[in-house]
């Protein structure tokens, strides 16, 4: 008998990260059907791979953000559409507002620090070493966290799911 696991001629890991991104689908789906309207004191960061194919956002934000970048929806944003691919979304930026599009593969965390939620999922494009970027800055609204949590801080990570079946190269 052997220490090796066989490959698996079945994509358990590409399954389990689409039905993983069909949760924040089905998330941003009932936000839209409610009018775009955020209950309580939920919130989403929604990390995303700028040059993953789909992805449209304004030039000015791509050369800013060239590789990865953060949006935050809360109460700042418009024209929430989700489709079985992905959403788009109106947000402003310095005051300058703009519209992206997000296929559902691109998104790389999905964070609602209201509840302590979160996702994070294997990027769907080729990987390089990743690029140095500042954080998003979308205008925030001056509404504060209400359980103070930071977004970057993982905590124990217990609501956090993290899937990765380690494949053999």
């Amino acid at each position: 008998m052997t220490d090796e696991t066989p490959d698996s001629l079945i994509p358990y890991d590409e399954i389990v990260q689409e039905a993983l991104r069909a949760v924040v689908g089905r998330v941003l789906g009932e936000i839209e059907q409610g009018g775009s309207e955020l209950p309580g004191n939920h919130h989403f960061y929604i990390t995303f791979k700028t040059g993953a194919q789909g992805v449209s956002i304004p030039p000015h934000l791509r050369e800013r953000f060239p590789d990865e970048m953060t949006i935050v929806l809360q109460n700042k944003f418009w024209e929430l559409e989700v489709r079985d691919d992905g959403f788009s979304v109106g947000l402003s930026f310095n005051q300058i507002p703009a519209k992206l599009s997000i296929p559902f593969a691109a998104i790389t965390a999905f964070v609602d620090p209201a509840v302590d939620f979160g996702l994070q999922f294997q990027a769907s494009v080729v990987e390089l070493a990743p690029e140095e970027h500042e954080d998003a800055e979308n205008d925030l609204s001056d509404r504060p966290v209400s359980n103070g949590d930071d977004p970057e801080d993982d905590g124990d990570g217990s609501n956090v799911v993290t899937v990765d079946f380690g494949r053999k190269k």
